[in-house]
């Protein structure tokens, strides 16, 4: 069948199995010399025989391979290589055809030492701390109190019992799913990286933590493997990182959300003390209590005074000062009014005076009389009349009408 279901045509000379496995024998054969980097999950010495069989496992995968070398080799390279000790050889692929299997046929063994698993692991944390991987600012803060804890860790191991101790004396209502791996040797990784994969899909798990105990740094190199700290990076729950003691320090802890130096320690910073808690709460209950009563007796003492005041005790009295300082504000706006009326009316009467001792009705009181001729216009020189003009008398009271006679 092809890649879309068609079926395939019928090849017109089909190959044998042991053409395949040769011509996979020839590719792999021109691979050449290559160094590899692995664990060493098991060693198989048989008495007497010269080659010594290894079974070579990468720590980040669920991968081995078969290594075939000589015992000289071996003596001469690593002459203590023991289960689960890191080794780097210079080995060549081979292809049995006739088993269809694949090995390595390793020439030189070298064990890696402490002082170069050391400085692996520092490029690394250099290269991760490069990425932002150990950045706090993209830590978060595990729950205050979890609904269901994932913990990943050793079956019926110490790491295990003080996490669950612990955590349930604290809070006995706290719940656990747990999930056993191995926390060393060449299985660990894949099956911590498994375990995270699985309690981080779950949606009831609020934290994840990651519990051993203590070990040599050849015992916990699995929890700084490069593809769990990228796992524990990318996991969408916060992780807890509870491994070994408090010297013992695994790069999962700079990349973890939080690290306990202990798993009791874990267990004391993940769970809130349910006796601690409660005191809290009555502690602050009592401090609510004495608030309240304080606000309530400053209230009380503050109604009392404001009650105690004359406005609020004795409402007339402000009422009567007011209605006498009204009173006298009216009596004094009347007696400035009948001053003021007074002063305008003696200076209007002083005005009224001056005006008729100086109006022509005036003179005219006093004998004087107002010559005008026919036409109006009044007469102030006896040149402005002829003889026999008609001429009008304005006196006091009335008129008179004269006629001009010429003059003497």
């Amino acid at each position: 069948m092809t890649e879309s279901g068609t079926p395939r045509s019928t090849p017109e000379e089909p190959w044998p199995v042991r053409v395949v496995s040769q011509k996979l024998s020839a590719w792999i054969g021109k691979l050449g010399w290559v160094w590899v980097d692995g664990q060493v999950a098991q060693i198989s010495r048989r008495p007497g025989a010269a080659t010594v069989f290894l079974t070579l496992r990468d720590p980040s995968a669920d991968l081995s391979l078969t290594v075939t070398t000589n015992r000289d080799v071996l003596d001469a390279g690593a002459p203590e290589l023991a289960d689960g000790a890191r080794v780097l050889l210079h080995a060549k692929p081979e292809f049995y055809a006739a088993r269809g299997t694949l090995s390595l046929r390793a020439d030189e063994i070298r064990q890696v030492g402490l002082g170069e698993l050391l400085a692996r692991l520092e490029k690394l944390k250099k290269l991760l701390a490069a990425e932002g991987l150990f950045d706090r600012s993209r830590k978060r803060r595990p729950p205050f109190l979890p609904n269901r804890i994932g913990l990943i860790t050793g079956r019926a191991s110490a790491a295990e019992r003080d996490v669950l101790t612990n955590a349930q004396r604290r809070w006995p209502a706290v719940q656990f799913r747990t999930v056993n791996v191995a926390v060393q040797g060449p299985t660990a990784v894949p099956q911590i990286l498994d375990a995270l994969k699985v309690l981080d899909a779950d949606p009831g798990i609020d934290v994840i933590v990651l519990a051993r105990g203590g070990g040599g740094v050849e015992d916990l190199l699995p929890f700084s493997d490069e593809a769990l700290c990228r796992a524990v990076f990318g996991c969408r729950t916060p992780v807890v990182s509870a491994i070994g003691h408090e010297t013992d320090i695994p790069l999962v802890d700079y990349v973890a959300d939080l690290r306990a130096s202990t798993p009791t320690d874990a267990a004391k910073r993940i769970v809130p003390d349910l006796g601690e808690e409660t005191r809290l709460i009555r502690m602050a209950r009592d401090r609510l209590d004495r608030a309240v009563i304080g606000l309530v007796e400053r209230e009380s003492q503050r109604l009392d005074a404001w009650r105690s005041r004359p406005a609020m005790s004795r409402p007339e009295v402000l009422l009567d000062q007011r209605n006498t300082e009204v009173k006298a504000l009216r009596d004094r706006a009347g007696r400035c009014v009948e001053h003021r009326l007074g002063t305008a009316t003696g200076d209007l009467r002083h005005t009224v005076a001056r005006l008729r001792a100086l109006s022509p009705a005036a003179t005219l009181h006093r004998g004087y009389a107002i010559v005008q001729r026919a036409d109006g216009h009044v007469v102030r020189d006896s040149v402005e009349v002829t003889a026999g003009d008609p001429l009008r008398l304005r006196l006091a009271q009335g008129e008179l009408t004269a006629i001009a006679e010429p003059q003497m």
